[in-house]
């Protein structure tokens, strides 16, 4: 149990066995059992930590001590999922989208019954959130809305941090790691919190370059289902110092193109009355953010919580 100003929180590591070996990790930070359910997915090279961490500090914990009950996601191989990513891992996005995310919705369900959901989701974890709606539009009658910070699918700003972290180091270098390794060891190299895989870079590779949004196992064409569906509203959350992961035009650019909802779109600045000017990662990590912007947070989720629950219940 973890105590902080304001409602006493429960931090539960579950662990969900995979069909061909191996587990699935949620971690479950909850203020309340029975409340409003978010499920939150992290991004490329790194794992659900971006959320939380064991003494109660992050997004995650700061939604449960206001009374939701919160499920962050470890992906295949990532953070307390097992095995970790090694040099014989073969999964990549596909597998993610199409088996790990179900699964982690399904086990959620499992818990807490078909209520409805909030997604939110950091970097490329909003790709993949998209995707899964696009893939699986049953699911956006469960979903009630969807933040994403820091969320691009294509890197289309020029500059001196696009050319060294997206064409040096993303399209370079990793690639020559993943080669030489087996897979992608971004923590050891300094550039990320966890691994990837071999499948999984070069995919994700592949769609930051291409305008095409196309899974390159099976031909699923992501970007034309999502012009066939309606999503939930997505409020999309980029940072003012997010100069290459993340930049601002490139997070608005993504939520141009990825389907009919409605949006809401915000940058982190001193410009526009936050705090700081945020990065992308301490958007979620600065000790000002539970002041500045997770409130904001909280509202949008508390709001559409309350709306989706008065149309389940009238209808």
């Amino acid at each position: 149990m973890t105590k902080s100003c304001g409602t006493p929180i429960a931090q539960q590591s579950i662990a969900t066995p995979l069909p061909g070996g191996g587990s699935l990790h949620l971690q479950r930070i909850s203020g309340d059992p029975q409340g409003p359910v978010v499920f939150m997915l992290h991004g490329a090279i790194e794992n659900g930590r971006i959320f939380y961490s064991g003494n109660g500090k992050g997004l995650a914990p700061y939604l449960a001590r206001h009374g939701f009950d919160v499920y962050v996601a470890d992906l295949r191989g990532r953070g307390k999922s097992t095995p970790p990513i090694s040099r014989g891992s073969s999964f990549g996005q596909t597998e993610a989208i199409t088996g790990d995310i179900p699964f982690f919705i399904d086990a959620i369900v499992k818990l807490r019954g078909r209520v409805p959901q909030q997604w939110v989701a950091h970097s490329w974890g909003g790709v993949l959130l998209s995707s899964v709606l696009a893939r699986f539009p049953g699911y956006g009658d469960m979903v009630g809305s969807l933040v994403y910070f820091g969320t691009k699918r294509t890197v289309r700003v020029w500059n001196l941090d696009r050319l060294l972290k997206v064409d040096l180091v993303w399209n370079c270098l990793c690639y020559l790691a993943c080669a030489i390794a087996g897979y992608l060891p971004a923590r050891q190299l300094g550039i990320g919190s966890d691994s990837e895989t071999v499948k999984s870079h070069r995919q994700s590779a592949a769609w930051v370059k291409q305008d095409a949004w196309v899974d390159s196992d099976d031909g699923f064409d992501y970007g034309r289902a999502l012009r066939g569906v309606t999503l939930p509203p997505v409020w999309h959350i980029a940072a003012q110092n997010d100069r290459a992961l993340g930049h601002p035009g490139d997070v608005r650019r993504f939520m141009l193109s990825a389907g009919a909802q409605a949006v809401r779109f915000t940058v982190l600045s001193r410009k526009n009355g936050y705090l700081n000017d945020y990065d992308h990662i301490n958007m979620l990590t600065h000790p000002c953010a539970v002041k500045d912007h997770f409130p904001q947070v909280l509202e949008w989720l508390r709001q559409h919580a309350t709306e989706q629950h008065e149309a389940t219940r009238s209808a």
